[in-house]
């Protein structure tokens, strides 16, 4: 098995020991992003679950596209909100603007107790190169 280790110039510094995304026989798992505006892991949040969505889902792009890929090979997705019943509607808009109906991935959504930095979301990815066999 080949496997690669991807860090990507341009997304978010990691919070913890890991990669951005790890790619084996095609399989791309991106590691979950955190709602950062730039690069520094001390720079904040944008306010609001609408903002913090759209920019994990901008910085998850920005790490599929240093893997040459896109959303369109997303296959499944998980979803963390720090405050559930109050986020849910809001997160689901945003997400859903990102996707095409009827192209989207596979998905689990669950409330947590906390996450890193003091996010109210965190989104990690399952994408599949193409033509991988």
């Amino acid at each position: 098995m080949n496997t690669v280790f991807h860090m990507i110039d341009g997304a978010p510094d990691p919070v913890a020991p890991f990669s951005h995304a790890v790619e084996a026989d095609g399989w791309v798992f991106v590691t979950g992003q955190m709602p950062f505006t730039g690069t520094a892991v001390d720079e904040p949040y944008p306010e609001g679950i609408a903002a913090q969505t759209r920019q994990v889902m901008l910085n998850l792009q920005t790490v599929l596209a240093g893997c040459g890929l896109g959303l369109e090979h997303v296959l499944q997705a998980r979803v963390y909100l720090l405050h559930f019943d109050e986020d849910y509607a809001a997160m689901n808009a945003v997400y859903a603007s990102f996707f095409a109906p009827g192209r989207r991935p596979a998905r689990t959504c669950v409330g947590v107790s906390g996450l890193a930095k003091g996010a109210r979301i965190e989104i990690d990815f399952v994408a599949r190169r193409p033509g991988a066999a």
